[in-house]
């Protein structure tokens, strides 16, 4: 698949050679067998090993979206997967939405909550007058596909945690809002139940948290969007007042 202008940027911007089509001649067809590197080598090979021995906390988005992108932490997860779920949206976003793991389709598309459970988030933002990638950040708890979607280990959690803190800091929102008893179990290291962590704000790295239901949740249970929409309007209260 094709590199996006916008990832040729992040990749550039960190050192990591890209490799792009020569030019062809006017009128003929792009030669696709015949590729040259963006870049010096020399500093892009330095760069990249930089990249893959610094601190997580010492990375920006870009070296930690690249550090994702190599992890092979879980062995069955980084088997089977077709590519990472990093995170979208707005680097100094108010407003970050953290779900539990990709599915089969963000495993596919490489992006959050895409499908009818990324649609009725969306839905979700309009009403607050959102929109996806406009001071709103999404993420998740995993950022690989847990095999038949299943529910991710403490030991894939653990490992996945310092690139979500690392996300969270760099992001700093307003307010977290966490998408469902998984994420808001990990998050906040408890195990209550959902309906005793809604309702009130949370606090997690200093900012405040709010938890409500996974929107896969609400397709099945849309008796619940109006509770959905009670958290909402609470995490929205909370980045007024800051």
């Amino acid at each position: 698949m094709p590199l996006s202008t916008r990832q040729r940027e992040v990749l550039h911007q960190i050192g990591i050679p890209v490799w792009v089509p020569r030019q062809s001649p006017a009128g003929e067809p792009p030669d696709v067998g015949a590729t040259e590197v963006s870049g010096v080598p020399g500093q892009a090979t330095a760069a990249a090993a930089t990249v893959r021995s610094a601190p997580v906390a010492e990375l920006d988005l870009g070296g930690l979206q690249a550090r994702v992108a190599g992890c092979t932490a879980c062995t069955e997860l980084a088997r089977q997967r077709t590519q990472t779920v990093f995170g979208v949206g707005d680097s100094h976003a108010d407003w970050l939405f953290i779900g539990e793991a990709p599915g089969a389709e963000e495993d596919r598309r490489g992006e959050p909550f895409v499908g009818r459970a990324g649609q009725l988030l969306e839905n979700m933002l309009a009403a607050l007058g959102l929109r996806r990638g406009d001071n709103v950040y999404i993420a998740n708890i995993l950022k690989c596909r847990p095999p038949g979607n299943r529910d991710p280990s403490p030991e894939e959690t653990s490992a996945c945690r310092p690139f979500l803190d690392r996300q969270i800091d760099l992001i700093q929102p307003r307010v977290i809002v966490a998408l469902g008893r998984i994420a808001a179990q990990s998050l906040l290291d408890s195990s209550a139940p959902l309906g005793r962590l809604r309702g009130r704000e949370h606090e997690l790295r200093g900012i405040p948290l709010v938890v409500t239901y996974h929107p896969a949740y609400l397709l099945r249970s849309p008796s619940d969007k109006a509770r959905a929409w009670g958290d909402l309007l609470l995490a929205r209260a909370r980045v007024l007042r800051s």
